[in-house]
């Protein structure tokens, strides 16, 4: 599919190719490839992206290779993502962008480790990852003759800059601030990084025996999947009902979150990006 008869298959508010505001620097674009794949394929090559196999998402690496980095967390979130972002019909390749440099500038050692830097830095304006995210694809990464950065688009940019919550709000990049919120592919992997790392994180606080799985029982939500997964499979092990419940506690969250926003977008008449 083509990146006309793709944009035929998007909803009125995604963000549409033609509408870019392009790049820092102008650059002819790809024959085959769309702006948005060519973002992806420039965050993916790049060492930023490497280096995030060895950023602790909450255990550190050498606890075992079965817990999350914040490489294999950022893959997550890419995948959840990009489903919640094809059953609205949004801009999947922009969001498979953005999911995948939402971390690029994040600490090692999670968000203690961005709160240590950031008090370290206190007279030199602090830290933010977001910030630092942007830096890393607009400065840091060194890879073509005529600029700094990766040169991705305005929309990648600004899907890096105001990914946001409760440790993201920098009030620092005024350039993409022209309007109250974001793209709906820049929300789209807000939430989308949210369920990642709450399933996750529980999975792999459960593997590594820091919560015990009978402390859920009281958790509504925990206990009812429980039950239905006891009934559909008696004699499983236990690891692979874990399994089983983690996939069905993301399925939940991101069903709800596809048919709300549906939802909201029909009731809101919104028309276009």
């Amino acid at each position: 599919m083509n990146c006309l008869e793709y944009e035929k298959f998007l909803a009125p508010y995604a963000v549409f190719e033609k509408d870019t505001k392009g790049r820092r620097h102008p650059e002819e674009e790809h024959s085959y490839r769309s702006i948005y794949e060519r973002d992806r394929d420039r965050i993916i090559h790049s060492a930023a992206f490497r280096r995030l196999e060895y950023k602790t998402q909450v255990f550190v690496f050498t606890e075992g290779d079965y817990y999350r980095t914040r490489l294999t967390h950022t893959l997550e979130v890419s995948q959840i993502a990009r489903t919640i972002a094809r059953a609205l019909r949004l801009n999947e390749s922009l969001v498979e962008a953005i999911a995948l440099a939402h971390d690029l500038g994040h600490t090692p050692f999670g968000h203690a480790g961005e709160n240590a830097l950031d008090s370290i830095m206190k007279g030199l304006g602090g830290f933010n990852h977001n910030v630092q995210s942007l830096r890393v694809v607009d400065e840091l990464e060194e890879r073509y003759p005529n600029f700094n950065g990766l040169n991705l688009t305005w929309e990648t940019r600004e899907g890096i800059s105001r990914h946001s919550s409760v440790y993201d709000q920098s009030g620092k990049l005024k350039e993409f601030v022209k309007f109250p919120s974001a793209s709906l592919e820049t929300q789209v992997v807000d939430i989308a990084d949210e369920i990642a790392y709450d399933n996750h994180d529980l999975d792999d606080a459960l593997t590594s025996g820091l919560i015990n799985e009978k402390s859920l029982n009281n958790v509504k939500v925990w206990s009812d999947i429980r039950l239905k997964m006891n009934n559909r499979f008696p004699n499983v092990k236990p690891n692979i009902i874990k399994y089983q419940i983690i996939k069905e506690l993301i399925n939940a969250q991101v069903t709800d979150i596809i048919q709300q926003s549906l939802l909201n977008i029909k009731k809101s008449g919104v028309k276009s990006a």
